[in-house]
Formats: structure tokens, C-alpha cells, sequence
């Protein structure tokens, strides 16, 4: 659970985005957070107390005047050993508060009076003439320059019935940024480009070949990237996994649709992180029609000819560009500290993953092994955002090092 230990914050202004809150705090509480609600006069016209105490196992607090707290100061002793405040909804007005240290209830003056290194997370929520009014605007410029976090607004469909930006984000998508915002931001201003999933090379219109790759490792590398503050692009093969939050995505089918799509988007990127499990060879010989069986018994004779080698295409085009750092995937299925080693060199490229195919395919955790110019390093079997996170951190290392980032 990655919120173990923390505690949390959670505020909600005046807003029918409320009834959100109550999921989030749901989802946060399910991750191992502790969840202390402070409620304002104008939320409690959406959604009870009773409610949130239900969710959250804690009292809630909506006045300065609270006398459950020894000093009767709420405002100082419920932020202090925090590790975060999370407003959500933040409302127009409550961001006129914040961004003008207006203190007139408990909420505000709570986030006045908080230390300096509490973070203070928003996740505003109005409708999109109300955000998009010059006013707010100014004020949320006003709160990031005063180092406050703003998620979101999503756009989509509202409770008036006008669409547009204004909505909170989802639940989970608010869970996911309290996630990332504890990650350290170790490839801040980067740009990665990350290949997932499996690749399918047509037979005729609906026969195909396939492998057992299930995209969750590329997938936890595409989150785990942007946790650490880059700007993700994810080129996926099918897969039937929701694409991690705040990461582009780009879906191809075929090996040759891959290739074509990394090459496409290669120029600029900082970081090459091919994890997808991309056949080596398609069907030549691909029927327009669908094969049918023959009375005699006999089979289609297949040909196949070879797919192109994205890993070492973009390889080669670094030891000629200085960029981007590239990061293989290797799946063997036996003798992996041989292949492996073999495998980096082959490619032409400064780090490589590898890992037994059967022993991850569709799996939720897994043990890698990376090798580089200095040898191997095994990373102990855990679930695969977690690798994903210890990878990204190595990455980090040694783009330090490396000549584009001089």
C-alpha cells in the first residue's frame, strides 16, 4: 500500500463535487492512509459528517471552536505531524482564500497557519465560465507560485449541464497524484518514451500470432516515469490495461506499426525505455481472406520474414544523435546472466532489464536483473510498480552521467 503511514489531510469546501470526496477517501484509507476530514459550512450542505467519520474511522472537524481539541486550537494541532493537505473539492471562493491568506473558518485558517514544508494539494471544482474567468485564473497562477499543488480540473460534462474544463478529477486519478506527489522528482524536465505490451502479426483478418505479454511492467514503467516528474509518451501494443494517469498514449497493433510510431516520436525524447515484448518475425505471406479449412486435411503453409529491431534502430541513432539513453528489455527463458549480458552488448545500449518471460508474463510481481557496462545487479522479486520505481531511480543515476545531460 504506498500511502502506509502517511497522514493525510483531507478538506472539502462547498461543492456537489463532494460526493467525490467520499470515494477518495475511500480509496485513500484502502492504501494505508490515515484520514483526518475537515469539513467547511458550505460542504456539509452536500454531504454529512456522518458520512465522512463513516469512511474516514475519525471525527470530523468544521469549527474553530472545536472543544474536542485540548487547546481549542484545531487550526495548529490537526495539521501538525501531518504529511499533506488535500483540499478536494477547492471550490472558487476557497481559492480566493488561499490565495489572499483569508482565515474566516476552520479550513482556512488551518491551511494559513500550516508549516511552510506541508504540502497543500488542491483539486479545484466549479463550473467552466467560473474557472475560466480571469479572476480565478489569476489566482491559481497566485497559489503555484506559492508552491501549492493544483490537480486537475478535468473537462467533460457538469452537474449545470454546460461541458468544459471545471470538473474535479476522478477519484482514482486524485489517488494516483497523492501517490506520485511522495515520489521524488527525479526525472523532472525529462522527456521518456516508453514500448509496452505485446505485439500481433496478423495471419488473415481475424487469425493471428501473439505472445503472452500482459503490458504491466511497461505500464508500471510509464507511471512510474511520470511520478518521478517527466513527461511520458506510452506506445503500447493491445493490451486491455487503463492508461496510468497524466501519461500519453499511442496504440499500435503490429510490430512494424510499433516501429513506425517510436521513430515518429524518438526525436526530443531524453529516455528509451522498450519494454514491449515485440515479435521478431511477421507472416509474410498474410491472406486478405479468411483461411478455411481444407477437406484433405492439409494446412497453410506460413512464411515469415523478419521485423525490424526497434531497441537497436533507435540505438544506433543515439551513437549518432547522443540521444536518447536507452533502456532494453530482455525475456529469456533460460540462462539469463549469459543472454543477458550477451544481449546488451548486441543492442548497442548502456542498460538492460532482464527477467524470465514465463515467469512474468501476466504476473504482478517479478524479479529483474539489470546489466550494464559494470556487470549485473538482481532486484529482489516485488511487485512490478515497485521495480518499476527502482528502475526509473537507476535510470535517473546514470542519465546523471550521462553525456546528454552534461
Amino acid at each position: 500500500m504506498d500511502l502506509t503511514g502517511k497522514k493525510i489531510v483531507l478538506g472539502l469546501s462547498g461543492g456537489v463535487a463532494c460526493y467525490k470526496a467520499a470515494e477518495l477517501c475511500r480509496l485513500l484509507t484502502g492504501q494505508g492512509a490515515s484520514v483526518q476530514v475537515v469539513m467547511t459550512d458550505a460542504a456539509a450542505h452536500f454531504i454529512t459528517p456522518v458520512t465522512m467519520q463513516a469512511l474516514s474511522g475519525r471525527p470530523v472537524f468544521s469549527s474553530q471552536w472545536d472543544p474536542r481539541v485540548d487547546n481549542n486550537m484545531a487550526h495548529i494541532d490537526v495539521t501538525r505531524g501531518a504529511d499533506a493537505i488535500l483540499i478536494a473539492p477547492c471550490s472558487a471562493d476557497f481559492m480566493v482564500k488561499l490565495a489572499h491568506g483569508v482565515c474566516d473558518d476552520l479550513l482556512s485558517t488551518m491551511c494559513l497557519a500550516r508549516p511552510r514544508q506541508l504540502p497543500l494539494l488542491i483539486a479545484p471544482a466549479m463550473n467552466v465560465e467560473m474557472w475560466q474567468n480571469p479572476a480565478t485564473q489569476r489566482n491559481a497562477a497566485q497559489l503555484r507560485e506559492d508552491g501549492i499543488v493544483i490537480f486537475g480540473p478535468g473537462a467533460g460534462e457538469q452537474a449545470c449541464g454546460e461541458v468544459g474544463l471545471g470538473r474535479m478529477l476522478e477519484p482514482q486519478q486524485l489517488l494516483e497524484e497523492v501517490i506520485a506527489s511522495f515520489q521524488p522528482k527525479t526525472m523532472a524536465g525529462k522527456r521518456i518514451l516508453v514500448t509496452a505490451g505485446p505485439t500481433f502479426e496478423a495471419i488473415d483478418p481475424v487469425r493471428g500470432i501473439t505472445n503472452l505479454s500482459s503490458g504491466k511492467m511497461g505500464y508500471a514503467v510509464a507511471r512510474a516515469a511520470r511520478e518521478a516528474g517527466a513527461e511520458v509518451l506510452l506506445i503500447s501494443g493491445p493490451t486491455a490495461l487503463p492508461t496510468p494517469y497524466g501519461v500519453q498514449r499511442i496504440n499500435v497493433q503490429s510490430a512494424q506499426q510499433m516501429h513506425d510510431a517510436v521513430m515518429a516520436a524518438v526525436e526530443g525524447q531524453h529516455v528509451f525505455v522498450a519494454v514491449a515484448a515485440v515479435a521478431d518475425w511477421r507472416v509474410a505471406n498474410t491472406s486478405a481472406q479468411k483461411m478455411k479449412k481444407k477437406g484433405d486435411g492439409s494446412v497453410p503453409e506460413l512464411k515469415f520474414e523478419q521485423n525490424p529491431d526497434i531497441l537497436a534502430t533507435v540505438a544506433a541513432r543515439t551513437s549518432l544523435a547522443g540521444h536518447p539513453y536507452c533502456v532494453g528489455f530482455a525475456a529469456e527463458s533460460e540462462n539469463l546472466l549469459e543472454y543477458g549480458a550477451v544481449k546488451r552488448e548486441k543492442k548497442g545500449i548502456p542498460l538492460l532489464v532482464g527477467n524470465i518471460g514465463h515467469h512474468t508474463f501476466g504476473q504482478d510481481d517479478n524479479t529483474i536483473i539489470l546489466f550494464d557496462e559494470n556487470g549485473h545487479t538482481i532486484l529482489p522479486r516485488a511487485d512490478k510498480l515497485t521495480l518499476a520505481r527502482q528502475l526509473v531511480c537507476e535510470i535517473s543515476k546514470r542519465i546523471d552521467k550521462y553525456s546528454l545531460f552534461q
